[in-house]
């Protein structure tokens, strides 16, 4: 790191921080990041860059940072445009005073509208408030952004990839002191036979148009909550390349920071979503390399802040970090093998409940793939789950359409190496043994669960349904219990009645493949 312009930058941090200089009378608060000083004042927030330079940016002129703070106003109003007000100078006056008003500009801020600090998802998630309507609002703000962004080049999807890998490996061998060298060279290696594997793939995306203009650097710490809606903000600005990526790279961040923090279910939840909304299946390939350099990124990143913390213990802890990280890299690149978990049962039996409840702990991260009958009819028709198809919709010919579409998914994620969770009614033993078949074919472990309940309580829970993508009613419950459902051997048979943690409890008792702890 190299750093310019120090001396004058310290003069304006001193005149930032003085409540008169922003016309208050009560103490202004600071945040320091490697790159970057916040500073809270009133209703507003006055971000500085630092007057640094890094292998990987360049803040080391005033000019410099005036242009990377217009280009993070722009690329941020994408998804924040009422958080990111404007840019403006701290100028001297002829008598050598620092303002806002009257003088040469000497140094440039980015204002920000300020928000409480709960509202940062980091904060939510420690207060244990990551509810599924949040992760679900999430995940279609993220898929909506992915959509609507900046094309980047058709070519070299492999290329950029690996790029990065060496990126990587470049800013961890800088902390050796801290990042055991021998795990960094084994980690470069295995990420580049691994992309080398994937290139083909890569490129395809590439060519496809799924490498993007995406945000850089999503992850808890850059997602707020604003106005009841989760809005992501504080993209990577200060490079263009650096930024336009594979959209599951971009997404891989927050799946990366949820999983290693121990948030593993709202981390499937949030990758299932994304995958419902954007149709993903073959690209699941890349999600292990993925997840592993964005834990690569954090571990340098954190290796750097060790050496910038004031207190030995903040620095320790640190170290750890960069560490633990450098650890989750690699272990997110052993291979698992896949299997299939089909949960079938009447409507109101909790199939999506528990197929939501469990998916994280199926397979390698960030869990199985969850494929849902109802989701996928609604997908099939144009529409997003939640709204609701006519009656006159559900033919036995588009059921049977939706179910050759669930195989024809689950194929494509198990050759991915993703496991699968099919989430369907199976009524019919055709249906249960049209699921094994493929199964069978794929070489993939395979576990039936059947949901067992009373109709009184499928009518009271099918009746109190809202924003569910099931369109089922209490008639379709009861023509369901009209029906032969044949032989269920094979399958686990499981009391679906009680609360949706007696249900998960009880399948966490049952023997199954590959269930992680």
């Amino acid at each position: 790191m190299q750093t310019t312009d120090r001396n004058a930058q310290d003069e304006v941090i001193k005149f930032l921080l003085k409540p008169e200089s922003h016309g208050l009378s009560r103490p202004i608060e600071r945040i320091d990041t490697h790159a970057a000083i916040i500073f809270l004042a009133g209703n507003r927030a006055f971000k500085l860059k630092r007057a640094v330079k890094f292998p990987y940016l360049d803040f080391s002129t005033a000019e410099r940072r005036k242009a990377v703070c217009k280009d993070e106003l722009r690329l941020n109003k994408r998804t924040a445009p009422e958080l990111y007000c404007e840019v403006r100078a701290i100028r001297r006056d002829a008598d050598g005073r620092l303002g806002f008003d009257v003088g040469v500009p000497v140094e440039w801020v980015l204002v920000m509208r300020r928000f409480p600090p709960d509202a940062l998802l980091t904060k939510v998630a420690k207060r244990g408030e990551l509810r599924s309507e949040l992760l679900r609002d999430l995940a279609d703000a993220i898929a909506a952004f992915h959509k609507n962004a900046a094309v980047g080049p058709c070519r070299g999807g492999a290329q950029r990839v690996q790029a990065v890998i060496e990126g990587n490996r470049q800013s961890m061998i800088e902390h050796s002191e801290v990042l055991e060298p021998g795990q960094v060279e084994a980690l470069h290696r295995t990420s580049m036979e691994v992309s080398g594997k994937l290139a083909p793939l890569l490129d395809r995306r590439s060519q496809e148009g799924l490498v993007r203009h995406c945000h850089g650097d999503l992850h808890l710490a850059n997602i707020c909550i604003w106005k009841d809606t989760p809005t992501l903000f504080d993209c990577l600005e200060f490079d263009e390349q650096l930024a336009t990526i594979d959209v599951l790279y971009d997404l891989a961040f927050l799946l990366m920071d949820l999983w290693e923090r121990g948030y593993r279910r709202e981390a499937s939840r949030i990758f299932n979503r994304y995958c419902d909304m954007t149709g993903e299946a073959e690209g699941i390939a890349t999600l292990p390399l993925f997840l592993s350099m964005r834990a690569a990124v954090r571990a340098h990143v954190c290796a750097s802040a060790a050496k910038r913390q004031e207190s030995e213990a903040e620095a320790a802890r640190k170290r750890a970090e960069a560490e633990d990280y450098l650890t989750a890299a690699r272990t997110f690149l052993k291979h698992e093998g896949a299997g299939i978990l089909a949960i079938g049962g009447r409507s109101g039996t909790g199939k999506s409940t528990l197929a939501g409840n469990v998916a994280h702990s199926l397979g390698r991260a960030p869990g199985a793939r969850w494929l849902r009958s109802d989701v996928l009819r609604k997908r099939m028709a144009g529409l997003v789950p939640e709204k609701t198809l006519p009656a006159d919709a559900y033919t036995p010919g588009s059921s049977r359409a939706v179910y050759d579409r669930l195989m024809q998914e689950m194929d494509t994620v198990l050759a991915a190496g993703q496991s699968v969770v099919i989430d369907a009614a199976f009524l019919s033993a055709h249906e249960r043994e049209h699921v094994e078949t493929h199964a069978r074919r794929s070489g993939a472990q395979f576990a039936g669960i059947w949901l067992n309940a009373t109709a009184k309580i499928l009518r009271k829970r099918v009746s109190s349904r809202r924003s569910d993508p099931s369109d089922a009613d209490v008639a379709v419950v009861e023509r369901q219990f009209g029906l032969d459902i044949g032989d269920i051997a094979g399958w686990h048979e499981l009391d679906a009645s009680g609360f949706p943690q007696d249900v998960a409890d009880r399948f966490a008792g049952l023997s199954l493949w590959d269930k992680a702890e």
